[in-house]
């Protein structure tokens, strides 16, 4: 359960020292009241400069608490146009980039904005939290260290910055800060159940539900804290106390029920009760490291080879599974290979009548498994595509590595790589469901060799001169994907993480899915959400996957059904 990302949005908007404008209603707390008499105001034509400019900054907020981020944007840059010193509409600027996942947007304006008010510690806290989910960690430690040596106010920054060394896999130092949150504003719930989380992945359990209760103190039915709870007793083995805190994490009426951070904690809830009433035995996740060994790796349990077999009766399930790990011309990968036959026997296990294994693929063997297997697919129901192995983003466009790709320039890809299209395209004639599983958003591995070209764009546009920055993006592995129709794309680790490699033989994304796949009577998106929170256990929060698209209601899916 990832709980600091609530914190960035918090500290943008309610820290934010603004400057007084006279007509009340363009201040107004309601949103619908605040964008009338904002716009009433601007369009009066009685304000000019600086008011005009506080009109449209306050109406651009307004828009944001809507999350009709479109209007907001134009407002707030509205309003930098007619004053472009103005630090609180920077700030608010950014704000909505990072809400809308544009984290180099935001970070850019954030530090545009820290240069207008160096003094607002609140700004420096906002540019942190963009950089943590960027995954810049070094950059983001810095911003939060700034923020609180220049503006004590900002305490909830010692806790976000804690965060961070979490995911930098220290969780000794992220105790040490959390500890000192609290120290300095008691009061928060969510500082508590930051703590909480901590002491959970290290194994410290009954601390860590001693820290959920007093969040409960703070806030009666705190879902993060409910949930926490849940996973805390059933990471005991106590099943019993376990469902309690789902049940009341799922019938909470908490004021911010439907903020981010909650909603997801009852996805959390939702799904770990469908698990325990499945049943099955409880995966094995180990405790992490207080300091992580490795910043690739994690410890991993050793799975072992599924042998039962399950019926199905929702058609003719086929699987396409590929482990490439033995690369020529960059660093090999440990797991891939095992990791695709475990899961290729899971699959057999649970019933799919058809598994294609493929291991080390080059760029033709790969391109023709894809072929044949889309030709399998035009009379199968279900189509499932496991890939472990390298990928990588460029200029927008997600690659999956063959094992002999060389490549020097970014174009190199196009010719050396396989579009993630492809892999859409040869599932896209099952007639009920398609799963693509990529276990590869793993670090760019070309990134220090490969040279960067212009982009398309630039290219069209004339602006390939000298000095210009119109080079094609490279991402540090997998990028977003749009996704239509009855299709799952699983990442084994969301935008901008890095996918961990196991230490025991398989990595943690494959050791979730193959102790998750057999769960019976777990519908399908239910049971991703338990993979995605083992794989979040077992790496200390370091590594979220993340599903894009949706299912059509019309239909349950069940791997295993009862």
């Amino acid at each position: 359960m990832r709980v600091g990302a609530i914190l960035a949005v918090g500290v943008a908007i309610g820290l934010m020292a603004t400057p007084a404008l006279a007509a009340g209603e363009c201040r107004d707390q309601d949103t619908e009241r605040q964008i009338t008499g904002c716009t009433r105001d601007i369009d009066s034509g009685a304000l000019h400069g600086k008011s005009l400019a506080e009109a449209y900054m306050f109406r651009g907020r307004g828009w944001s608490r809507k999350a009709d981020f479109d209007h907001a944007l134009a407002d707030f840059s509205e309003a930098l146009r007619l004053d472009p010193t103005f630090a609180a509409a920077m700030n608010d600027r950014a704000t909505v980039w990072y809400r809308k996942g544009q984290f180099d947007r935001a970070i850019e304006d954030f530090e545009v904005a820290v240069r207008l008010n160096p003094r607002d510690g609140a700004i420096r806290c906002n540019l942190g939290t963009a950089l943590r989910d960027k995954g810049e960690f070094d950059g983001a430690i810095i911003a939060y260290t700034d923020a609180v040596r220049i503006d004590s106010r900002v305490t909830s920054c010692v806790g976000n910055r804690g965060e961070v060394w979490r995911l930098k896999g220290d969780l000794d130092r992220a105790l040490a800060d959390q500890n000192e949150a609290i120290r300095t504003n008691p009061k928060l719930a969510l500082a508590y159940v930051q703590r909480g989380d901590t002491l959970r992945y290290k194994g410290d359990l009954a601390q860590a539900l001693t820290d959920y209760e007093h969040a409960l103190q703070l806030e009666a039915e705190f879902v993060p804290a409910l949930t926490g709870r849940g996973l805390t007793y059933e990471k005991m083995g106590d099943l019993v106390h376990a469902r309690v805190e789902f049940q009341r994490a799922l019938a909470s009426q908490h004021r911010l029920a439907k903020v981010d951070v909650h909603r997801k904690a009852q996805e959390t809830a939702a799904a770990q009760l469908a698990a325990i009433d499945s049943g099955a035995p409880l995966p094995v996740i180990p405790n992490a490291p207080a300091r992580a060994a490795s910043a690739n790796a994690i410890p991993t349990p050793t799975v072992a080879m599924p042998t039962s077999t399950a019926r199905s009766h929702q058609g003719r399930r086929i699987a396409l599974v590929i482990g490439n790990a033995a690369y020529r011309n960059v660093t090999a990968l440990p797991n891939p290979e095992r990791d695709a036959e475990v899961v290729a026997a899971t699959l057999r296990a649970i019933g799919f009548e058809a598994v294609t294994l493929v291991h080390d693929a080059t760029h033709q063997v790969l391109v023709d498994a894809l072929r044949k297997f889309a030709d399998e697919v035009e009379t199968a129901d279900w189509a499932f595509v496991y890939y472990a192995g390298h990928g990588i983003e460029v200029n927008g466009v997600n690659y999956l590595i063959p094992v002999d790709a060389k490549i020097a320039v970014d174009r190199d890809v196009e010719f050396e790589a396989v579009r993630l299209d492809q892999i859409m395209t040869s599932v896209e004639s099952a007639k009920k469901l398609k799963l693509i599983l990529l276990d590869a958003c793993r670090n760019n591995p070309f990134v220090s060799q490969m040279r960067r070209t212009a982009a398309p764009e630039a290219v069209a546009a004339g602006t390939t001169g000298v000095g210009t920055t119109s080079t094609r993006s490279i991402g540090r592995g997998l990028g977003e994907v749009n996704v239509s129709g009855a299709t799952l794309v699983v990442y084994a680790a969301k935008h901008g993480q890095v996918a961990l490699d196991g230490e025991g033989g398989n990595s943690p994304f494959a050791v979730a899915i193959v102790q998750r796949l057999a769960t019976p009577g777990v519908e399908i998106t239910k049971l991703f959400r338990l993979v995605r929170d083992d794989v979040m256990e077992a790496t200390a929060g370091r590594q979220e996957p993340f599903t894009y698209g949706s299912l059509p209601g019309r239909e349950d899916f069940f791997f295993v059904q009862r």
